[in-house]
């Protein structure tokens, strides 16, 4: 028989995860600055996944001389090497997105369990994981990454770690200030009275209210990821040549740019399109869970 602390539970707990993200979702795309984002940042994706097969030539083959200007077969001229830009550009995106989802996944998934777990335990844990987090925040995102990449080597599943660890630091406290406020709420209180787990309450009475948060978040990350994958790359510390790769471009063929400006500004105007696009999306995402909020709160 239901209880009347499971039915105060039942009657007071906020929508699920998933709706309560489907309703941030459609506020934020009834804002301008979300269908832009949305728009630059799908046409960059499109370039990325669809490039390679409109491709005009093989991505390791030659085709003029070094720095040739563009002619009627390459219409944005050659590289270093005498290779197509075109051909290059059009391959170069698939594993700079591939890479920057993966690393924002990880790094936004595991902060926002440990800030979520952090906010609501407290305690001497909540302390070491935030002094973990001020530790980690003292050294730039590029530094760490410069350390293990350059003692492991430019493994692919290496960076994917090291800048996905990067985040997870920033998340973390961003998740636990959210935690802590929902902490408090009755509903969390009549759960913690009828003797739910720390796991169900975590998971269906915490994480529906700090979605939006995490939603705002993931924006935010993916955009840090792809400047920072492409950074690593620029360095030599990502895809190795002959391999096509955006950031790898930027590098090989910067020593030539008054000559045969193509061969750096076409990844370079992509990363920029890329990063705006994602970036009002992350806006326009703060902006719909701020009207989000201000509705649940009326409504109370």
């Amino acid at each position: 028989m239901t209880t009347t602390a499971q039915k105060t539970n039942t009657a007071t707990a906020p929508a699920a995860a998933a709706p309560r993200a489907v309703g941030v979702w459609r506020a934020a795309l009834r804002l301008p600055r979300t269908k832009i984002g949305l728009g630059l940042s799908a046409l960059v994706v499109l370039i990325a996944i669809v490039g390679p097969l409109l491709a005009p030539h093989a991505a390791t083959e030659f085709v003029d001389t070094p720095f040739s200007n563009p002619t009627g077969s390459s219409w944005f001229g050659t590289d270093n090497l005498g290779r197509d830009v075109l051909t290059r550009f059009l391959h170069g995106g698939q594993t700079l997105l591939v890479l920057a989802v993966l690393a924002t996944l990880l790094g936004v998934g595991l902060g926002s369990l440990l800030g979520m777990y952090a906010g609501y335990r407290r305690g001497w844990l909540d302390e070491l994981l935030m002094r973990f987090g001020d530790i980690a925040l003292a050294f730039p995102q590029v530094v760490l990454a410069l350390l293990f990449v350059s003692v492991v080597g430019p493994e692919l599943w290496l960076l994917v770690l090291v800048v996905g660890g990067s985040h997870l630091p920033r998340v973390m406290r961003v998740v636990r200030a959210a935690t802590l406020s929902v902490a408090e709420r009755d509903f969390v209180k009549s759960a913690e009275a009828i003797g739910l787990s720390k796991v169900r309450i975590l998971l269906g009475e915490i994480l529906p209210n700090v979605t939006g948060t995490v939603l705002v978040e993931l924006g935010l990350r993916l955009n840090y990821s792809i400047g920072l994958v492409a950074g690593l790359s620029f360095l030599g510390l990502g895809l190795q040549p002959p391999t096509a790769d955006w950031g790898l471009m930027i590098n090989e063929n910067r020593i030539a740019l008054t000559v045969q400006p193509w061969a750096v500004a076409l990844p370079v105007l992509a990363i920029a399109v890329l990063t705006i696009g994602t970036n009002l999306v992350a806006d326009g995402l703060a902006r719909s869970v701020a009207g989000v909020d201000r509705g649940i709160e009326k409504a109370r």
